[in-house]
């Protein structure tokens, strides 16, 4: 029982995660979009923010397992 329960938490934090970049990266794309020549700064930030996302949710899946 705890093994499915740790499955299904390991699963939320990765389709969070997914969700969480997805809208990082429409929100990049229209800022983008609305500011062709602040791409640099716009691409940079998204790049930050899914990583720290990422690292999130790494994290959020290390704990389910564990517990």
């Amino acid at each position: 029982m705890t093994g499915t329960l740790a499955a299904i938490g390991a699963g939320i934090a990765a389709i969070a995660a997914g969700f969480g970049i997805g809208s990082i990266g429409k929100a990049a794309m229209e800022g983008i979009a609305r500011q062709p020549e602040a791409a640099g700064k716009i691409q940079t930030a998204m790049i930050i923010s899914a990583a720290l996302i990422e690292g999130v949710c790494l994290f959020a899946v290390v704990v389910s397992l564990i517990a």
